[in-house]
């Protein structure tokens, strides 16, 4: 008896163009038995084996890689070749095996609503129908054909086509025998007949180390977490109300191990977490973990959304870094890049042989700045992929917030274009309506799901109500950088003092919209790159001005409202420009003016977090009061910072100028011993020790329209903190 098929459909089969090869091989039934057909092109001979039997499966006729034979019962086969060389291989058949998508799968995977998408897509170890194995689902709605590709198949894409899902897009498989660390692509043929480049997966949990890029399969499953109790209470480390101060690090150059190896995560979670602590940060913001091709792109260009990057090791080592940081009390924010993605063949630009996840029309779907493709954010099952990431990240990895990059090019159609290359809305604005209900989407599901974290905006103009709830209009952040503080204090601070008294404004302008978001105050990497050196050599003067100045500084953004943010090197004073290929110049700590700033940062921090009158009120208006704003001739600053009724008032002090103010005359809120906090004059850090001995005694003269004041002492190029405990 003889298994036959048409010409045309063997041709199929053995090109690996069928779209359904779950009808042609596998288990059939045919002449009332069961009859197994299957292929193989490395084979001259095939059997199947149940059980100790063995049944012989003859080449079907016209065909070189396809066998048939009866087997029968209804028990699992094994398939055994034997090649013309002689050798012999056994393998089980994965067309024998059932779909693993579910019907409810299958509908919010259709419908582009499925929240934990990664829990469907990609490839997942598992047991299946009795045999273990991986699961392998791709969405591909306009390929004419999918396969999944690795070192298990010779890297042949007519070995393991994939079953399609109906309407939904989606493509799947399982393969039998394939585990935890296989490497794999997918193979596609577009929509117009091409072979497309293989194609990293796009729902993958692991990567080859670069250059390489292909997916790896990673079990993300199993995970013993020991931070429940920091979970618990998280919300109110990441509230509004607490101390938030972060430490923003490039995990490539923070240190490098010998022979220039980067730190994995397994040693950061033991010498960063330590190094953090120690400092008094409150949180780590980590620059992009998700896994990128380029290294010159900081992993602000992402291909893998769902790896964390080998680059510092596997899956559960990076949990072994979030939960040792939950250990000490350190939150751990993930930068995330929604905002663009690489054209690099493997990655997701034309995925299917189509613009599927960014869009047609390059005034919509290209960024010249970066020379990266845009998502495609009003196509519900890419608002979805994006979506669902977010809240992967928060749940599997535990991560207690997402600072989401350059929303700013997210929100406007006419971001960095000139008349004429962007298309307008449907109202004829320029604003991205569909971004714009993305990142409200996001806000909503991710603070919904996943109690106790923070969403943080870069976004770098004046778009209303970034850090407002939704149901309020806004777009639902917790938290916005404040770049507009950033850049008119850093023009002011690197200006020589004589012109300051002319930029006077600069410092003060912030106050007028301080609380008008919830703020953070970023010096980040982005201040310390392209040329424009560090913030040390940013400042003016010789070197004991240039660290004056810089103590100075910090300790204006310590006793400003807003949270704060400090990248990785300024906290020494780092004097090379940040150079993501070599570690931090942490042998300048040798020299005690670099270490000097280093403990004034720590100090800064403690000070910050045991006082709330520093922090409690960050985000609201009556927790400051201007005291002396107008000075511009002597670049005098004096503010004043409270908390609740019961915690006692912190005045701070700046003068940026070089020269000594012996007797200058400030207002306070009451009469009495004021206790200097906080001096970054102070030998300790490098300074001159000049100050007010640790006192000042205040007497009930009104000035500047407080009911006390007192002649203080201000040191040149320095900031004081003072408060009244009586």
């Amino acid at each position: 008896m003889e298994y036959n098929l048409p010409r045309e459909v063997i041709a199929r089969i053995e090109a690996g163009l069928h779209d359904d090869p779950f009808s042609v091989l596998g288990p059939r039934d045919h002449d009332s038995s069961r009859w197994v057909v299957a292929l193989d092109p490395a084979a001259t001979s095939m059997t199947a084996t149940v059980g100790t039997k063995t049944y012989p499966l003859q080449r079907i006729e016209g065909s070189h890689a396809l066998f048939a034979g009866k087997v029968p019962g209804a028990k699992p086969y094994r398939l055994k070749c034997a090649g013309g060389d002689g050798g012999t291989w056994e393998y089980e058949d994965a067309y024998r095996f059932g779909p693993v998508l579910g019907e409810i799968d299958e509908y919010l995977l259709g419908e582009g609503t499925h929240r934990r998408l990664w829990t469907v897509l990609g490839a997942h170890v598992m047991e299946h129908e009795g045999a273990r194995g991986t699961q392998f689902a791709v969405w591909a709605p306009n390929a004419r054909r999918a396969s999944v590709v690795g070192d298990f198949n010779f890297w042949d894409g007519r070995r393991h086509v994939m079953r399609r899902r109906g309407a939904t897009g989606v493509w799947e498989i399982f393969i039998p025998g394939v585990t935890e660390g296989a490497v794999y692509k997918y193979e596609i043929i577009g929509a117009y007949g091409t072979v497309l480049p293989q194609k990293a997966d796009p729902v993958g949990f692991g990567a080859q180390h670069p250059p390489d890029n292909a997916s790896i399969v990673r079990d993300i499953a199993g995970y013993g977490w020991k931070d429940g109790n920091w979970i618990e209470k998280r919300g109110g480390r990441n509230d509004r109300a607490a101390p938030i101060s972060i430490y923003e690090v490039h995990l490539g150059s923070w240190r490098r191990k010998e022979g220039g190896r980067r730190i994995s995560y397994k040693e950061a979670a033991e010498e960063l977490v330590g190094y953090v602590t120690d400092m008094g940060f409150t949180h780590i913001e980590l620059m992009p973990i998700s896994e990128y091709p380029f290294d010159g792109s900081w992993g602000y260009q992402p291909v893998g959304l769902f790896a964390p990057t080998i680059r510092h090791g596997p899956p559960h080592e990076f949990r072994d870094l979030i939960d040792a940081a939950h250990e000490a009390g350190i939150g751990v924010i993930l930068d995330w890049v929604p905002g663009h993605f690489p054209a690099d063949p493997h990655g997701l630009g034309q995925f299917d042989g189509t613009a599927l996840y960014e869009h047609a029309d390059p005034r919509e779907g290209f960024h010249k700045d970066w020379n990266t493709l845009i998502y495609n954010y009003g196509r519900s099952e890419v608002r979805n992929y994006l979506i669902s990431n977010a809240l992967y990240w928060l749940e599997e990895y535990h991560i207690d917030g997402l600072r989401v990059d350059a929303v700013a090019s997210m929100l406007y159609r006419d971001y960095s274009r000139d008349e004429g290359e962007w298309v307008p809305n449907v109202h004829g604005g320029r604003e991205n309506l569909e971004a714009i209900d993305l990142l409200r989407s996001m806000n909503t599901l991710t603070y919904g799901e996943v109690p106790g974290i923070m969403t943080v905006a870069e976004e770098s103009t004046s778009f209303p109500m970034v850090s407002r709830p939704v149901d309020m209009g806004g777009l639902g952040f917790g938290y916005k950088w404040n770049m507009g503080w950033m850049n008119d204090t850093l023009d002011y601070i690197q200006k020589d003092p004589i012109h300051r008294r002319h930029h006077h404004h600069q410092m003060t302008f912030g106050l007028h919209y301080a609380f008008s978001e919830n703020f953070i105050l970023p010096i980040s990497h982005d201040e310390v790159v392209h040329g424009k050196g560090s913030m040390f050599t940013r400042m003016p003067g010789n070197s004991w001005e240039k660290f004056a100045n810089l103590r100075a500084y910090y300790g204006f953004m310590w006793g400003h409202p807003g949270k704060k943010l400090l990248f990785m090197g300024q906290e020494f004073g780092q004097a090379a420009e940040w150079n993501h290929d070599t570690e931090l110049d942490w042998r300048a700590l040798g020299d005690p003016n670099h270490s000097g700033l280093q403990r004034l940062i720590r100090d800064l921090n403690n000070l910050y977090r045991a006082t709330p009158a520093l922090h409690a009120k960050d985000c609201e208006h009556d927790g400051f009061q201007w005291i002396e704003a107008t000075d511009a001739d002597n670049s005098v600053f004096v503010w004043v910072r409270r908390g609740g009724e019961a915690d006692a008032p912190v005045v701070v002090v700046c003068n940026f100028t070089p020269v000594e103010r012996p007797s200058y005359r400030i207002g306070l809120p009451k009469s009495g011993s004021w206790h200097e906090l906080l001096n970054t004059d102070a030998d300790v850090y490098g300074g001159g020790n000049r100050g007010n001995f640790g006192k000042v005694s205040a007497q009930d003269h009104e000035h500047h329209g407080q009911p006390a004041s007192a002649e203080i002492m201000i040191p040149p190029l320095a900031t004081l903190f003072l408060t009244n405990r009586d």
